[in-house]
């Protein structure tokens, strides 16, 4: 009996040593693909200030935790299953769901640009949707809305990528994979908006220091300072913000038209991309990405040019007219 209780112990040391070995695999496959996503990372961090500016500084917080609920909804109970039920029976799928995705940041994007020119035009445009809306909600729950919309597509590049970068690995160890990255790129991301949007709060409570030290003097002058320019880092971040849409959206659909063999633009905008880093080698890598960056821009604005006009005079009207009646009181 106790040899083969040895035996058996040493059967479950064998066990847990692989079970490790599989932790530590996935732990570093969620690493690397959480590494690939970093670009979108970026611009869904900087797109969602813009969410919160303009509330009181009390209501910041609980909107950044409704953003935050909200995609973590997004990525672990719709995305999560959808990327895999997808990548098993339709991955062909999955490129033009991600087309539409960047359509939709594409129009978003464009539409912010349109408010900020033509402020009398889009606001009639905005009256054109807000009749397609059964929904009346308030303004913190129109933007949270808002916010949980472009984080669902902006969160749907993520997952893409992050499954693409793990083809090899099996169902369970993909789920998890996915799973870590989605949990700890929410937390990352959210985490740094919530700094973000309250260093004017902390600017003001190192502005009103008291203390005589000699660290008191500069910790008082560094808090003045992040009350003077937090408003304007925060509207630098908001057109950012917008910048990121649209590039985000411009190059997730430059990509589908490549998967589909119409890939002329795609490999226009790299080799003007590779010509640009070699005339400047020392930064080369930084000079790529900016062309890259503002050829998919250029595209976004494209699409969300014609799309503005497509929402406004066919599905708007349309919808109007299918949409079912409110029912008499």
């Amino acid at each position: 009996m106790s040899l083969g209780l040895i035996a058996l112990l040493d059967d479950v040391a064998a066990l847990a040593k692989v079970a490790a070995a599989s932790l530590d695999d996935i732990a570093g496959q969620a690493a690397k693909a959480g590494a690939k996503a970093a670009g979108v990372v970026i611009d869904d961090a900087a797109v969602t200030p813009r969410y919160v500016t303009g509330f009181a500084a009390k209501r910041e917080l609980p909107i950044i935790g409704k953003i935050a609920a909200g995609s973590l909804k997004n990525k672990l109970l719709i995305l999560l299953p959808a990327s895999l039920v997808l990548s098993l029976f339709a991955p062909q799928a999955i490129t033009p769901l991600l087309m539409l995705g960047g359509v939709y940041l594409c129009y978003e994007g464009v539409e912010k640009i349109y408010e900020l020119v033509v402020p009398h035009a889009a606001h009639q445009h905005e009256a054109e949707l807000a009749s397609i809306n059964p929904n009346a909600q308030s303004f913190e729950d129109q933007k949270v809305a808002s916010a949980i919309k472009t984080d669902f597509i902006l969160s749907a590049e993520i997952m893409a990528i992050t499954l693409g970068s793990v083809p090899d690995s099996g169902f369970v160890a993909q789920a998890v994979i996915l799973a870590v990255v989605g949990i700890g790129i929410t937390a990352a991301v959210y985490g740094a908006v919530a700094l973000i949007v309250k260093a004017d709060d902390l600017g003001v409570a190192m502005a009103r220091t008291a203390s005589s030290s000699p660290a008191g003097r500069p910790l008082r002058a560094m808090g003045r300072a992040l009350v003077v320019g937090m408003p304007y880092f925060l509207k630098a971040l908001g057109l950012v913000g917008i910048a990121a849409m649209i590039w985000v959206g411009g190059g997730i659909i430059l990509h589908g038209f490549e998967a589909y063999g119409l890939g002329a633009l795609s490999h226009l905008l790299h080799e003007a991309a590779e010509a640009a880093a070699h005339s400047l080698p020392a930064a080369g890598g930084v000079v790529s990405w900016l062309v890259q960056a503002a050829g998919s821009g250029l595209a976004g604005i494209a699409v969300g040019l014609v799309t503005i006009p497509v929402i406004s005079y066919v599905v708007a009207p349309i919808w109007r007219r299918f949409k079912p009646k409110p029912r008499s009181a």
